[in-house]
């Protein structure tokens, strides 16, 4: 969606048996903007030692490190991260804020591209698996980077309507440096169930999507394994939990984009997104279903989501053609939109992130037509300390449609966290700068071509006001000069 939200585990508790389930660790999860899910606590753990091994990471799976050099451009007044990724500052432009803060040029810094397995780069594979939670509910999740044994590990998590193909340009790439992990959500992808969640009368007088006699979820009540089974916030919210538990095993940077629904409907009918479907949603569905499952209707999400038309995303729109003709989709995309809000409200997520200390990243599309910047500037006006980065051009999943660049300051954020800070933040040359508002220029290498695409830091020394003032006060210039 429109923020990419990363989020570390800190002094993660420690459960004498995994496979039990037990365990008191309070979770956070965030709404509408993105999903984090948080677990603090104190005593000794069997991973209190995930701090000390910091360190140690850092030495063994940071990238290649280049000092950036000024190349021979006129106009460059700034000196770029020493300690970034693989970067150059190529030249500059006049007129806007620099890097340093000295000057007024904006760098061009270029970045590595995409790993390519069909021109010999080196590409992390990637593996399917499946992980039984409960009975009759398997989640589906893909990995790369199980060899990186001493690395951080990454947990990617999709936004509403996809799953976790939705980050393979993530996984072949920071795979290759870290242990990552990508799931499906209960209810999307491939983590749909394998067997109808209702039981239909017997002389098959059940209720059908318009016709269609293959439909899971419209029987006349319910399973005993589905009993209680909504999908929603909180389902994924524990899904998560329990995945780091008992899959991962140790603390995690969490890396959320999107996710949405909408809790307005459940307004509109007595139903809390439970199976089997009632009468009057089964209607509704018959007509909004196949609408939203229509492919010009993705295709026509698409384009609305991607700011730039050329992004190749004809493998991502196959993937959600394929769930859409599960059998489950239907009624599961039904219990999305109308399950009950989240326990916890947005506003009380980020209190439980501030007040635990959780480190949080944020990135944004600026040109996401669906959830405006002004939200994501919202968070950072109560997360102060929170670096944000704004992207452009990029919509509604920035990760998928300018990756090269996610992946770029993904990697900065977390460099600098795993070394205490003594390695700066991307697009900061030291970190006396985080209270900047920094802007830069990130070239990168893609199908033969080079790409362009601007980056803006804000501070911590960010306000929301100003931050509005800086937008109108454009306009209101203009308007002042047309009547003189």
């Amino acid at each position: 969606m429109e923020i990419i939200s990363c989020c570390h585990v800190v002094n993660f508790v420690g459960i004498k048996d995994l496979n039990s389930r037990c365990t008191k660790l309070p979770v956070v999860k965030g709404k509408l903007l993105f999903r984090v899910v948080v677990r603090t606590g104190c005593g000794s753990s069997r991973y209190s030692h995930s701090h000390s091994l910091r360190l140690k990471r850092l030495n063994r799976c940071q990238p290649s490190r280049t000092v950036c050099s000024r190349n021979s451009y006129e106009n460059v007044d700034s000196i770029f991260l020493s300690e970034n990724y693989n970067s150059y500052v190529l030249d500059g432009e006049e007129d806007v804020i620099s890097v340093t803060g000295r000057g007024k040029s904006v760098p061009k810094v270029l970045i590595p591209g995409l790993p390519d397995d069909s021109n010999g780069d080196s590409v992390a594979p990637i593996s399917s698996c499946y992980w039984e939670w409960k009975p009759k509910l398997n989640v589906h999740y893909e990995k790369s980077g199980s060899e990186n044994l001493d690395s951080p590990p990454v947990l990617f998590l999709p936004g509403f309507g996809v799953g976790s193909f939705h980050y393979e340009k993530q996984l072949k790439d920071l795979g290759r440096d870290y242990r990552a992990w990508a799931l499906d959500f209960l209810g999307q992808g491939m983590s749909l169930p394998s067997e109808d969640p209702t039981l239909r009368r017997k002389d098959g007088n059940g209720s059908m999507l318009d016709g269609e006699n293959n439909v899971w979820g419209f029987g006349d009540e319910s399973e005993t394994w589905a009993e209680e089974l909504v999908y929603s916030v909180d389902l994924w919210r524990d899904q998560v939990r329990y995945f780091v538990e008992e899959v991962i095993k140790e603390p995690v940077y969490l890396v959320g984009n999107s996710l949405g629904g909408s809790p307005r409907l459940s307004k509109l009918f007595p139903w809390s997104g439970t199976f089997p479907l009632p009468s009057s949603v089964r209607k509704l569905m018959e007509v909004l279903w196949q609408k939203v499952s229509d492919p010009r209707s993705i295709e026509e999400i698409l384009k609305q989501v991607y700011a730039d038309h050329s992004t190749k995303v004809d493998g991502v729109f196959s993937r959600i053609i394929e769930t859409t003709q599960h059998p489950a989709a239907a009624a599961s995309f039904a219990s999305i939109m109308f399950a009950p809000r989240g326990q916890l409200s947005f506003n009380e997520a980020l209190s439980r992130c501030q007040i635990n200390d959780i480190p949080i990243c944020l990135m944004y599309g600026k040109e996401d037509p669906w959830v405006r910047p002004i939200w994501g500037f919202q968070v950072k006006s109560q997360l102060q300390e929170a670096p944000f980065y704004e992207i452009s051009p990029a919509g509604h999943c920035p990760h998928d449609e300018v990756p090269e660049v996610v992946n770029f300051l993904l990697r900065g954020w977390i460099k600098n966290l795993e070394s205490h800070g003594s390695v700066a933040l991307p697009l900061l040359d030291n970190p006396e700068k985080v209270n900047y508002d920094v802007r830069a220029d990130l070239e990168f290498a893609r199908e033969g071509s080079r790409k362009s695409v601007r980056v803006q830091y804000h501070g911590s020394g960010f306000s929301l006001w100003s931050w509005l003032s800086s937008r109108f006060k454009p306009l209101l210039e203009r308007g002042i000069n047309s009547i003189k």
